[in-house]
C-alpha cells in the first residue's frame, strides 16, 4: 500500500510541474533556415538570425502546446550583402513596413514516436496563411544547474506567392516553393 500510495504521490507531482509550463526560446541553440530554388539548377540558403518563441503546454508530451513565434525579418542573412538588401524591399518582404513574420499554433498533435505535427498561422508580410510543420520532438533535458531544456526540429514547404512576395510570379528565376526548417531548444521557466 505504502508503496502504490508514494507512486501516485510521484505521478502527482509530475503532473502538477507540467500544469501549464511556459518555455522561450534558446537562441543560442536554435535556428531558422530556408532554402529556394535558384534558376531551377541549383538553391539558395539563407537563414534569420533574430527570432523569439514561447511554448505554453500542460502536459511532458507537449500534446496540444501552444506555439508563437515571431522573425525579425531584417535579421534575414545569406552571405551576399546586396541580395539580403533587395530581400528587405517590397520586392520580397518589405522589411520596413512589415518587420516580422508571426505563427500561432492552432494545434500540436503526436503521430507517432517522435513526430508530431503543428498547425497554425504564419503570417508574412499582410497575408496570413495556415501552414503545417512536420515535428521531431528531441525530448527534454535537465543540465546540473537545474535548468530543463527541449528539442524541436521543424520543416515545412511554403509558396512564397501566396504572401504577395512580388518578385519573379512564374518562378523562373527563384522559385515558389520556399523550405524553411528549424532546430529549435526551448529552456523552462522556473
Amino acid at each position: 500500500m505504502k508503496k502504490v500510495f508514494l507512486l501516485l504521490v510521484a505521478l502527482s507531482i509530475s503532473v502538477a510541474s507540467f500544469a501549464q509550463t511556459k518555455w522561450t526560446i534558446d537562441p543560442m541553440h536554435s535556428f531558422v533556415n530556408f532554402s529556394v530554388g535558384h534558376m531551377g539548377i541549383s538553391f539558395v540558403d539563407g537563414s534569420f538570425t533574430k527570432f523569439n518563441g514561447t511554448i505554453e503546454a500542460d502536459k511532458s508530451d507537449f500534446i496540444n502546446a501552444k506555439v508563437n513565434f515571431t522573425v525579425d525579418v531584417n535579421s534575414i542573412e545569406t552571405h551576399v550583402d546586396p541580395r539580403n538588401k533587395h530581400l528587405k524591399s517590397d520586392d520580397f518582404f518589405n522589411a520596413e513596413q512589415f518587420p516580422n513574420m508571426t505563427f500561432e499554433s492552432t494545434s500540436f498533435k503526436k503521430l507517432n514516436g517522435k513526430n508530431y505535427e503543428l498547425a497554425g498561422k504564419l503570417t508574412i508580410r499582410d497575408v496570413t496563411k495556415d501552414v503545417k510543420f512536420n515535428v521531431v520532438f528531441g525530448g527534454t533535458h535537465t543540465d546540473d544547474k537545474g535548468t530543463t531544456k527541449a528539442g524541436f526540429s521543424a520543416t515545412t514547404t511554403i509558396n512564397r506567392l501566396d504572401y504577395n512576395i512580388k518578385f519573379d510570379p512564374t518562378g523562373m528565376g527563384v522559385a515558389k516553393d520556399v523550405k524553411i526548417s528549424m532546430n529549435l531548444e526551448f529552456v523552462q521557466a522556473k
